[in-house]
């Protein structure tokens, strides 16, 4: 009866982790006869492990990753043309707290996704807020929310996230709205959020992409003053494994 009256008041008061602990705990606290204040400690870090596997699901649900990829299981093996070691840094996520960029340049295949994916992942583990978009999709939404009248909302929404990682910018059917609004997420972001981009163009490539050389110019202008680039020269990961 005690532990039922226990177990509902946890309940009320959404001390869940706690509820999950508290039977084991008093079970082996009666048998050791663990000081009062340890069991305490005991219960509190199992509510606060709770609470933080809670909001990173959170953050990970928000953050609509696609695959589940992790730096641990990249094949840094498989391909050369990837310095691990420099990946592995980035993974430290001092770029976030400067709010700097990186752009990941290669040809299909070389694992540019699975790196931005990564970096991701470990942001969000840590307490940052993300969101993974295929370029595409962001550019669409873009366009999408010009009939609705609140692109400046979804900028404004967008530009609040500590990462945001824009996957496969590459030959995309564009018209002068999307250029134009993504020109202005880019600047909102500029100096105050950390961007990924993953892409097959070198930069010289943006121009024909985007076709606007002033804003091309501007956007270049800003990303290598605050960005790192990681030119992947490399083979295909999709290729079959010789044995």
């Amino acid at each position: 009866m005690k532990n039922s009256k226990l177990h509902d008041l946890l309940t009320t008061l959404r001390l869940h982790g706690i509820k999950s602990a508290v039977d084991s705990e008093l079970a082996r606290a009666e048998k050791e006869g663990s000081p009062t204040a340890e069991v305490l400690l005991r219960l509190l870090s199992q509510e606060y492990a709770y609470r933080q596997q809670r909001s990173f699901n959170y953050r990970l649900g928000q953050a609509k990753i696609p695959w589940d990829w992790t730096l641990t299981t990249f094949p840094f093996d498989r391909q050369p043309g990837v310095n691990k070691a420099q990946v592995m840094s980035l993974a430290q996520l001092d770029f976030v707290q400067r709010a700097e960029n990186i752009v990941l340049i290669g040809n299909t295949g070389t694992g540019k996704s699975g790196i931005a994916v990564g970096i991701l992942r470990q942001a969000l583990i840590e307490g940052y807020r993300g969101r993974f978009y295929a370029a595409q999709d962001l550019l669409d939404e873009l366009y999408t929310s010009l009939a609705d009248r609140n692109t400046s909302r979804l900028i404004k929404k967008l530009s609040r996230y500590d990462l945001l990682v824009i996957d496969e910018l590459g030959y995309l059917t564009l018209n002068k709205e999307q250029v134009n609004a993504f020109f202005k997420l880019m600047s909102e972001r500029y100096g105050q959020k950390a961007t990924i981009i993953t892409t097959n163009l070198p930069y010289e490539a943006w121009y024909e992409l985007f076709n606007r050389k002033d804003l091309v110019d501007a956007l270049l202008d800003r990303l290598r003053h605050r960005c790192i680039t990681i030119n992947i020269d490399g083979p295909s990961l999709r290729a079959p494994i010789q044995t």
